[in-house]
């Protein structure tokens, strides 16, 4: 009996996986657990019913397909292949597509993908932005064939034949369409700016209009700088679009009524402007006229001298009133001078010389007491009327002074 190694037997094990027809595209219900996404974009998860559990994995070309965000405990349908990842000996099931069971996968990835956006504040009133009232270029972001574009441009040109309408033709169902419309609306927000972008199709299945519930183009929309009016299907179809953009229309023909303002009712509105115009400049004549009679009928239009007069008047009166108070203030300043002039006479040390007081100094310095001094020292007093040297004699006691 031949030995074989581990390698030869599981690719053996593979080689009979990968053989069988059934495996190799194959459709298998079950629960999703352990789902966990890497950075690389690939997926790796566990399918389980209640009698066994099988590994499977989803490569990032095929999960960027998917459209909705898969979580733990959805019942769901995988399709792919069976085969052996040789590594662990241990065979796995290679995703390359998955439903949910029940409830419609786009449904729920349409409710998935709201609620996220929601949550980031794409759809906030506070971000929509007012339509133009006088657009001169218009873009519009569609396909180029279809009723859509001849709707478009059949009302636009009724009601303002000078308008420009810029079509940047795009896909507007598929694998791609997503990625092209989002590309339209960047290349005219950075290359060719327009007043007003109309994005939109005619009506379809929700397949058909899923496009416009892709993240890239609800993004795209919503970092315009450029208003956007959305305008996908009929009436009764709602888009991620819609949410996002800055007006939504029921109707290509809607949308193109939003974006072109009437030229017959901007005609009525000129002329009504006009006539209220022309009233108020009446009007204002009119004032004027009645506010010059007025002055014409004042005496002093009549008699100037009148008004010179008066002035005069008020002038004198004027002057009178500052000579007045000039010289009040003239006389409150004097007074207040007397007065300090008469506190610093009854400072002055030579007013007490003259009441019989007199300036004791011993050697150029003036003596205050008389303990200060002893016999034979040598003084100037000074007096009123002048000064005199003297030498003290003797010391009386204190108490012949009484103090």
């Amino acid at each position: 009996m031949a030995v074989h190694s581990v390698s030869d037997v599981t690719r053996y094990i593979k080689s009979m996986f990968e053989g069988e027809a059934i495996l190799s595209d194959i459709l298998i219900r079950g629960e999703l657990s352990n789902f966990k996404r890497y950075p690389s974009g690939h997926c790796y998860f566990t399918l389980k019913d209640a009698g066994a559990s099988m590994k499977c994995v989803m490569f990032n070309g095929y999960a960027r397909s998917l459209r909705f965000t898969p979580e733990n405990g959805m019942q769901i349908v995988a399709g792919g292949s069976v085969s052996v990842y040789e590594r662990d000996g241990a065979y796995q099931l290679y995703v390359n597509t998955m439903t949910v069971e029940g409830a419609g996968a786009l449904a729920l990835s349409f409710e998935q993908l709201k609620e996220k956006l929601f949550n980031e504040g794409l759809f906030d009133e506070a971000h929509k932005r007012p339509l133009p009232r006088f657009p001169r270029r218009i873009g519009i972001v569609t396909s180029r064939a279809g009723a859509v574009l001849r709707d478009i441009y059949k009302v636009s040109k009724r009601r303002w034949p000078s308008i420009q309408l810029v079509l940047h033709p795009v896909l507007v169902q598929g694998a791609e369409a997503a990625e092209q419309i989002a590309a339209a609306i960047g290349f005219f927000n950075e290359k060719y700016p327009v007043d007003v972008l109309i994005v939109g199709r005619g009506g379809g299945s929700a397949e058909d209009l899923w496009a416009f519930n892709e993240e890239p183009v609800v993004r795209a929309i919503y970092a315009s700088r450029i208003p956007v009016i959305s305008a996908v299907g009929h009436e009764t179809d709602t888009t991620l679009a819609d949410f996002v953009s800055d007006r939504r229309a029921a109707t290509p023909s809607q949308a193109a009524e939003l974006a072109v303002p009437d030229s017959t009712e901007m005609r009525q509105f000129l002329v009504s402007l006009d006539t209220r115009l022309n009233a108020a400049r009446r009007r204002r004549t009119a004032e004027c006229r009645m506010r010059l009679e007025a002055l014409t009928e004042r005496p002093w239009r009549r008699n100037p001298k009148m008004l010179i007069a008066s002035y005069m008047q008020r002038t004198d009166r004027t002057e009178r009133r500052l000579h007045s108070a000039a010289e009040r203030r003239r006389n409150e300043e004097r007074h207040k001078l007397e007065l300090a002039i008469k506190r610093l006479e009854l400072l002055n040390p030579v007013r007490l010389l003259y009441r019989g007081f007199s300036i004791v100094e011993k050697g150029g310095r003036t003596v205050c007491r008389a303990k200060e001094l002893t016999c034979g020292d040598r003084l100037r007093i000074t007096f009123a009327d002048g000064k005199v040297a003297a030498v003290v004699a003797d010391r009386l006691k204190e108490e012949q002074h009484g103090a």
